[in-house]
């Protein structure tokens, strides 16, 4: 990933739940310093002059009890702290609840080239969503060819080479009223340490499929805007390959097979592809199979379990029939 700045940070495109509302009050100079970490820090001790394992790499946050100290520090005429501080090379400070500091710290700040941000959410807020928001842009990816749907609600993707189809199955899924994440390449967050978060690779050809013989659609167009959504958790790989009669494949589903993906283990299932297979209502039955597993019931342990008694009850009626001494 390229390195990511505090300008970078203001010029998110962020709605609803994730807006940062941010906007810089000084040390514009300072904007292309880089976020290195994806944490915070409120500096309390570093203004009281405790400068021991201060983690200035961070995103200084400044709510209502910093402020209220720096107004003591202000009437006191003591800044030597404060200066302290911003000889570190501090990414930013940021102000909640719209508090603006005194004009001596906005003075610092220029002096020092630190931007200085505010924002109008309150501290407990802005945190939660700015640790969100960084915790995205931080996440380890990787992008990987394939095609990701969410059907009945379970993130599936649909891997194989080219030609085999994918992309014709997945139109069919969304014929059929699924919705389409992304066609062709799928970039794949780790986000929160243990859920993949699939998205398409490129956003300006988002939603759109690549069908041969019939070139590139956009499935906005055609079926929708309930048709698509813009990101999905991963939860079932399902890997589509041309029937080879020399394979041996697994009949019964009783062995739990999963592949890693960013280091994350994930359901995996590999559906063999010859004329007259009906693949979408497969990969239908292997989400909602996945969900039963969700919810604790296994038909392939179902099934074994039933074969296993109704061959305990056989084997004691045989036994039974065969002990004339009981005649």
């Amino acid at each position: 990933m390229k390195d990511f700045t505090v300008l970078d940070l203001l010029n998110l495109d962020l709605t609803e739940h994730d807006a940062l509302d941010l906007r810089c009050l000084a040390g514009r100079p300072g904007l292309t310093r880089v976020i290195q970490v994806p944490d915070l820090n409120r500096p309390g001790l570093a203004l009281g002059g405790f400068f021991d394992n201060f983690a200035y790499q961070r995103i200084q946050i400044f709510g209502r009890g910093e402020n209220a100290y720096l107004a003591k520090l202000a009437l006191d005429n003591s800044y030597d702290n404060i200066r302290r501080f911003f000889r570190h090379q501090i990414p930013c400070v940021i102000f909640t609840h719209s508090l603006r500091p005194s004009e001596i710290f906005f003075r610092i700040c220029e002096e020092s080239g630190c931007p200085l941000l505010q924002t109008g959410l309150s501290s407990s807020d802005f945190s939660a969503r700015i640790i969100r928001v960084l915790s995205n842009i931080f996440a380890p990816r990787e992008t990987i060819h394939g095609v990701l749907v969410e059907v009945f609600g379970l993130g599936v993707l649909i891997r194989g080479e080219s030609g085999v189809g994918k992309s014709e199955t997945a139109l069919e899924l969304v014929e059929r009223g699924h919705r389409l994440v992304a066609d062709d390449a799928v970039e794949i967050r780790c986000v929160y340490g243990n859920i993949p978060l699939g998205s398409g690779a490129n956003k300006v050809i988002g939603h759109h499929m690549e069908i041969r013989g019939l070139g590139i659609i956009n499935i906005t167009h055609l079926f929708g805007v309930g048709a698509i959504r813009d990101k999905k958790q991963i939860q079932l790989v399902v890997e589509i390959e041309h029937w080879d009669s020399n394979k041996d494949y697994d009949r019964i589903g009783s062995q739990a097979a999963t592949t890693e993906i960013l280091g994350i283990q994930i359901p995996y299932l590999k559906i063999p592809v010859k004329p007259g297979r009906n693949i979408p209502i497969l990969i239908e039955t292997a989400a909602m199979n996945e969900r039963l597993k969700g919810m604790g019931y296994y038909s392939a342990k179902e099934f074994n379990k039933s074969v296993l008694k109704w061959l305990e009850s056989e084997n004691a009626r045989t036994v039974y029939l065969q002990n004339t001494d009981l005649f």
